[in-house]
């Protein structure tokens, strides 16, 4: 077991509290849904006296989900989910709050993982995870651990992959609960929340302009579709790169070219990666590329662009241009841009989903916190979707919160659409 105390934490600068808890309260004002679910687990406490441990972006919405677990009663502690994706004030506010955080914006990969093993030193009985890393840690790492958790729920496409393939495996040891997965989750949070910050991300970053440049999106699930639609909303020419015959399909019937990286690249001005997978643009596709192309990731891993490729072929030609901006010069001149050192554009170098969308997705992960305490003991060690009743939920309060009504199905409706006759 890890010596490091849960009870103490490890961020940047307690002093930034303040203006974290500004921030926080910003965002607040855009997450009425998760805001009805905290008065209810204020009054309900479903969470009492759980040991939790939350491995995410750590950032203004995040926040509102960590006080949301700490209404419910929760004893919360908090880890970041990607070396590059915090926000110090707000993890300065967290711990101003009572709530220990372990995460400091550009953190190296060997403070990140202590800070991993600190929240698995909390013992938790509950686990939230983006990308699956506490998950796979305990398992590998810490399977005394396992019988005293109740369950895990999992935040994106990539810790859903590798979460499957440890069921599949026969290695997992207690219930997950795919948050990804949920409609009011993937529909919102990745097509639109992605498609909008992935944007924001690279301007940010580049302050270039999109209208006229040639774009690749590799990867057309929920997230690539998100990328695609606003670069082509901000007047790019967009390609498609899949490995999925239906997705490719599909975004050719949206309306977007389809091709093979290896042809799509020689023409590219920028490439943006949302495969879940990696090496979506390697050597092949350096060697073809023009000089200035510009390359960015938008998956949960910095595994998507072949980084230790483009560095062995540049080797000393490297230079920072700007803040999030890297450029790789190869033999023979030719000069490549990576954005954010290939991590996740939208939190690297800019501040993630907007926080509307964001309601959804933390709202998906509060009341699957409570339903894994609920009915943990009827679960077996295996990936789960969102319990319908959830999804629905959400969705109705989000249609309140939009002050939006709906028909309602007649009895004479309910009954014809039930009946085989």
């Amino acid at each position: 077991m890890a010596t490091t105390s849960a009870k103490n934490f490890d961020i940047k600068d307690p002093s930034l509290a303040a203006d974290g808890r500004r921030r926080i309260e910003w965002a607040a004002r855009e997450m009425p849904v998760l805001r009805q679910i905290r008065e209810r687990f204020a009054a309900e406490k479903p969470l009492a006296g759980i040991r939790l441990s939350v491995c995410a972006h750590v950032t203004t919405e995040t926040a509102n989900l960590a006080l949301t677990f700490k209404a419910g009663g929760a004893d919360a502690v908090l880890c970041a989910s990607n070396p590059l994706s915090t926000q110090d004030d707000v993890a300065a506010a967290l711990v101003d709050e009572g709530i220990p955080v372990f995460a400091i914006k550009g953190e190296d990969a060997e403070t990140y993982n202590r800070h991993i093993h600190a929240v698995i030193a909390h013992k938790p009985q509950l686990v939230i995870d983006d990308g699956a890393d506490v998950v796979t840690t305990i398992h590998r790492e810490y399977p005394e651990l396992t019988p005293g958790i109740l369950g895990a729920t999992e935040e994106t496409t990539t810790g859903v992959i590798r979460e499957k393939a440890m069921e599949q495996a026969g290695f997992l040891k207690f219930p997950i609960i795919a948050v990804n997965d949920a409609d009011t989750k993937h529909f919102f949070d990745n097509r639109y929340g992605t498609g909008q910050s992935t944007i924001d991300g690279i301007l940010r970053a580049t302050n270039i302009l999109l209208a006229g440049k040639t774009a690749v999106v590799a990867g057309y699930g929920w997230c690539g579709k998100g990328i695609a639609m606003r670069l082509r909303g901000m007047g790019s020419h967009v390609i498609v790169t899949e490995v999925d015959s239906v997705r490719a399909l599909e975004a050719a019937m949206d309306g977007f070219m389809v091709m093979k990286m290896i042809d799509a690249a020689p023409v590219a001005d920028l490439i943006v990666t949302a495969t879940g997978n990696i090496n979506a643009v390697d050597r092949s596709s350096f060697e073809v590329m023009k000089s200035g192309a510009i390359m960015a990731n938008s998956g949960h891993f910095n595994s998507e662009i072949n980084l230790k490729a483009l560095e062995d072929m540049a080797g000393e030609g490297r230079r920072t241009l700007r803040p999030f901006v890297e450029e790789f010069q190869l033999p023979g001149g030719k000069k490549l841009i990576v954005l954010g050192e290939g991590r996740l554009i939208n939190l690297a170098a800019a501040e993630g989903h907007p926080a509307s969308v964001m309601d959804m997705s933390f709202a998906n992960q509060a009341l699957a916190a409570g339903y894994l305490v609920r009915a943990s003991k009827e679960l077996e060690p295996r990936v789960y979707g969102v319990p319908v009743e959830i999804d629905h939920e959400i969705a109705r309060l989000k249609l309140v919160s939009m002050n939006i009504s709906i028909d309602q199905l007649t009895e004479e409706q309910t009954r014809y659409l039930n009946s085989w006759e």
